[in-house]
C-alpha cells in the first residue's frame, strides 16, 4: 500500500493519494500559498521581442 505524501500513513482509497481529508487540504493549501511550484526556465524573450509581439497582436485586433 502506498503512503500519504503529507504524513506517510497508509493511503485511503477514498482520499488517494492522501490518507485523510486533512492531508488533502494541507497539500492543497501548499499549492495555494506557493510552497509548491513547477519550475520553468527563465525566458530568453527580450523587451524588444515583447513589444514586437504586442504590436502584431494589436494589428490583428484592429483588423477584426
Amino acid at each position: 500500500m502506498s503512503q500519504c505524501p503529507i504524513c506517510s500513513k497508509p493511503t485511503n482509497p477514498e482520499h488517494k493519494p492522501f490518507c485523510s481529508p486533512r492531508c488533502r487540504e494541507v497539500d492543497l493549501n501548499r499549492w495555494f500559498t506557493g510552497s509548491y511550484s513547477i519550475p520553468v526556465p527563465d525566458s530568453d524573450i527580450s523587451e524588444e521581442d515583447i513589444d514586437t509581439l504586442e504590436r502584431a497582436i494589436n494589428a490583428l485586433d484592429s483588423n477584426n
